[in-house]
């Protein structure tokens, strides 16, 4: 009896084992691509999600936004229908982190250029200083294409949301309404406006990951 359990637990050793292999080798041959998370409230730090949807475990996008971008034309959820897009968060006169969040979205920029799927975004945390007009100004001098990059304002309430409720990107200052401390993280959205990626905006590395990963995200769209 011994031996015909030892014989049959070393038939299915070898059997668990060739299958194993022989998965790989389908799966090798298949070439399954590697896809990208799709990021939803519970998967956040919950600092950086309003309270309201801190439970959401499915179906989180970004919601319609009316803003005014640096030429002074209104930006919507349509602009960027059916594309690729970076979102961040910052402000003109920020002398700390976003210099360099900038400055690595100029890069994006310049290695994008030829991409007409992939569109960048940024969202001003000071709108009420951040006019179209200064909008402007900054973009002459950080080397803004326009059609490929929207520097954006509105209502700080708007923002806000959008920040805590849409992008789940920035912190809470508790006690202040409207008020909220923005992160250095940039956002990868896909065309159906879902959280694809996280990344920070101040390390290069982190830059060149998220370039390596749009490229992975335009594969599902093939």
């Amino acid at each position: 009896m011994f031996r015909f359990f030892k014989r049959y637990t070393f038939f299915a050793i070898v059997m668990t084992i060739l299958s194993v292999i022989i998965i790989s080798i389908i799966y090798q041959l298949l070439d399954v691509p590697p896809k990208l998370p799709i990021y939803q409230p519970t998967m956040v730090n919950n600092e950086m999600v309003d309270s309201t949807i801190q439970y959401k475990k499915k179906y989180h996008k970004i919601a319609p936004f009316t803003l005014v971008n640096q030429n002074n034309d209104t930006i919507t959820e349509d602009y960027y229908n059916n594309k690729i897009y970076i979102a961040d968060f910052f402000f003109t006169t920020c002398q700390t982190i976003c210099p360099i969040m900038t400055e690595h979205m100029v890069e994006i920029q310049k290695e994008l250029r030829e991409d007409t799927d992939i569109l960048l975004l940024s969202h001003s945390v000071i709108p009420e200083y951040d006019t179209p007009e200064v909008l402007k100004a900054y973009a002459l001098k950080k080397g803004v294409n326009d059609s490929k990059w929207n520097l954006v304002t509105g209502s700080r309430k708007e923002i806000y949301t959008l920040a805590r409720k849409s992008y789940l990107a920035v912190k809470d200052i508790p006690g202040e309404e409207d008020a909220m401390v923005h992160t250095e993280n940039f956002m990868l959205i896909d065309k159906k406006k879902q959280i694809r990626g996280y990344y920070d905006g101040t390390n290069p590395d982190e830059i060149n990951r998220l370039l390596k990963e749009i490229e992975i995200l335009k594969l599902e769209y093939q």
